[in-house]
């Protein structure tokens, strides 16, 4: 997107390596802004979309990554802290950058919404039982609110990827990471690229008639019943 020429807010619970990420954007194209935001934390949510806001007049996108996989523990050893945990960040993160979102693009009838699940709510994961059921929730979420502003010039879509090669996954135990790979068809991780490149798509005006949508990006995993 900040390709393509937008100015991007990053957010992160660690606001200096969001201030970073912006800075080296900055570097090579439009103007970027680095902030801190907790999104398990209301007020810190809505302080982070004013200052965007305020920063760039509008608010045309948002794209809802914050994520966690949470502890490694079957359903039985898992405590209701660590099952709150992941579903507070995932789940209930999106829900409050939504809720906070909305009016500003309500206001001006235009909006893309963008966030990102896994098919893992489709296919859980074992003993990360909080992670699929957060993902699950964001695609119903996401078809709730995508009916609430289909006519608002609104559109909210979902995008699933199968393994990534973030920074995360690859620190990963590879105990933990080589059985979700061998899931894939296509043989590989997905690099992020290849998910932002349909992320910035769904952001786009070029998409204009889908909303409430679940995107597949798992290299044919979706394909495997």
């Amino acid at each position: 997107m900040h390709d393509a020429g937008a100015n991007i807010t990053v957010t992160d619970i660690d606001g200096g390596r969001a201030g970073t990420v912006a800075d080296s954007l900055s570097d090579s194209g439009p103007a970027c802004l680095g902030l801190r935001l907790d999104v398990t934390d209301d007020a810190s949510v809505r302080a982070g979309i004013a200052k965007a806001a305020e920063r760039w007049g509008r608010v045309d996108i948002l794209v809802n990554n914050a994520g966690i996989s949470g502890y490694s523990t079957p359903v039985w050893e898992t405590t209701d802290a660590d099952w709150q945990r992941v579903l507070d960040l995932n789940l209930s993160g999106t829900f409050r950058m939504c809720r906070a979102v909305v009016p500003h693009m309500r206001a001006r009838g235009y909006g893309r919404i963008v966030n990102i699940a896994s098919i893992s709510a489709r296919d859980g994961n074992v003993n990360v039982a909080a992670y699929p059921a957060s993902k699950a929730g964001i695609l119903g979420f996401t078809r709730a609110l995508a009916m609430e502003l289909a006519d608002q010039g609104v559109l909210v879509n979902a995008v699933s990827p199968a393994a990534v090669d973030t920074e995360t996954s690859l620190a990963a135990d590879q105990t933990m990471r080589a059985p979700l790979v061998a899931k894939i068809p296509m043989g590989r991780a997905a690099e992020p690229e290849e998910i932002a490149a349909l992320v910035a798509f769904l952001a786009s005006p070029a998409c204009a008639f889908s909303t409430g949508a679940n995107f597949d990006v798992t290299g044919g995993r979706a394909n495997i019943a």
